[in-house]
């Protein structure tokens, strides 16, 4: 806990807002703003992890719709923590969840109460030592806030000017905004007994009932992301700050020769005496080559997804195996940055068909035909590649996935 000179430390417990639906972000697959991603994480798990290092917090509780259930599970799976962080569920407006986050709080044995808005990830410890300190002196509210530097107009409802307004005085109002614990709840208690539903923020409720609240320095960092643009500038403003998380997988496969009329090698068939034995088209170089992709993000390897045992693969053409460990890839985030292929055969000869391989490596892979390589090589007729037994491929990918600190 956050020590002070002279006094108790405070207690503070952490309510956190996340019950919303955030229409104005727009719908996406992974749920409402505050589950959304950026710089690999969900925004939420950025707020909790700055809470969660606060030596001042002593409980956390985050408040979610009864939907999101199965979002935030999937996003505690991001976090560690020493810290004990509980849910419960929040109610039809902000000031509901609230109440809820508060009543959960209230036998917690805690002096003081921060209530955070789980979207604005971007706070830091210096603003909540600043709000602890003035909790400390004796203030039953705390606001964190900024002057407001925009020239502010005021107009009708056909948007025509009226006046100029001054911005002597005025302020941006933030979160977290901090509280007597004990003063808080009663504050919000009568709020609801009276009926009034109408508060757009907790200090509202404070100034209601007549409460002083004090304003501490906010931060210009501490926004909240409200719109789609938000949730993509926060993205890239984290990702800027990771460490670029380039990985590299290797595949190696062989399959036998036996008589035949030709050989398919990068999806390309090449006329020839002999063809390769397997369950499916025995395309050894996208066999290799697809167990390099799933390697980037450990997802097993080709018999995992395609076991040979599986009739359905019998005589398959090996794009559908690159074509799913390609999307496998996606599905993780990565980008597939380049693609090489080594094929060890005395014959047939691959040259000739070289730049056809890496066409059909690029339509495959969804990447520029710059980015896909194959070569060849004999074996100088060592071993079973030089006896002309089997034909041997390795293969390497280079993928980008998002980056981590």
């Amino acid at each position: 806990m956050l020590q002070m000179p002279s006094k108790q430390p405070i207690s503070a417990g952490i309510v956190i807002v996340a019950a919303g639906r955030g229409e104005r972000a727009g719908s996406s697959k992974e749920g409402p703003k505050q589950y959304r991603m950026i710089g690999g994480k969900p925004v939420i798990v950025h707020t909790l992890e700055n809470f969660m290092t606060w030596e001042a917090a002593t409980e956390i509780v985050v408040v979610i719709h009864p939907d999101d259930e199965a979002l935030f599970a999937r996003a505690f799976r991001h976090i560690i923590s020493a810290t004990p962080i509980e849910t419960v569920h929040g109610g039809a407006t902000r000031q509901q969840s609230v109440l809820a986050g508060l009543r959960y709080l209230k036998d917690k044995q805690i002096s003081h109460v921060l209530i955070h808005d789980a979207v604005r990830p971007f706070f830091d410890h210096a603003l909540l030592d600043r709000i602890a300190e003035s909790l400390d002196a004796g203030a039953q509210a705390v606001l964190p806030a900024i002057p407001v530097t925009d020239t502010l107009k005021r107009a009708d409802n056909a948007g025509t000017v009226l006046a100029t307004v001054s911005r002597e005085h005025l302020y941006a109002a933030q979160t977290p905004q901090s509280f007597a614990f004990e003063t808080i709840l009663e504050a919000h208690e009568k709020a609801a007994a009276s009926g009034r539903s109408d508060f757009t923020d907790d200090a509202s409720i404070a100034e209601w009932l007549g409460i002083p609240v004090t304003i501490v320095e906010g931060t210009a960092d501490n926004v909240k992301l409200t719109v789609k643009d938000d949730i993509a500038m926060a993205d890239d403003k984290l990702s800027a700050s990771l460490l670029p998380d380039v990985r590299t997988g290797n595949g190696y496969d062989v399959h036998q020769l036996v008589a035949g009329d030709g050989v398919t090698l990068c999806g390309v068939f090449i006329p020839h005496d002999q063809k390769l034995k397997g369950h499916s088209d025995a395309d050894v170089a996208l066999h290799a080559l697809t167990d390099a992709l799933l390697a980037t993000c450990g997802a097993g390897d080709i018999g995992d997804h395609f076991p040979p045992s599986d009739p359905q693969w019998r005589g398959a053409a090996s794009r559908i195996f690159i074509e799913h460990a390609a999307r496998i890839v996606r599905e993780h985030g990565g980008t597939i940055m380049n693609a090489d292929v080594s094929l060890i055969a005395e014959a047939p000869k691959v040259g000739p068909h070289r730049d056809a391989m890496r066409t059909k490596l690029s339509d495959y892979l969804g990447i520029d035909i710059e980015r896909c390589s194959v070569k060849a090589t004999t074996n100088e007729t060592i071993g079973f590649v030089g006896r002309r037994e089997g034909i041997a491929a390795i293969a390497t990918a280079t993928v980008v996935y998002r980056g981590r600190k």
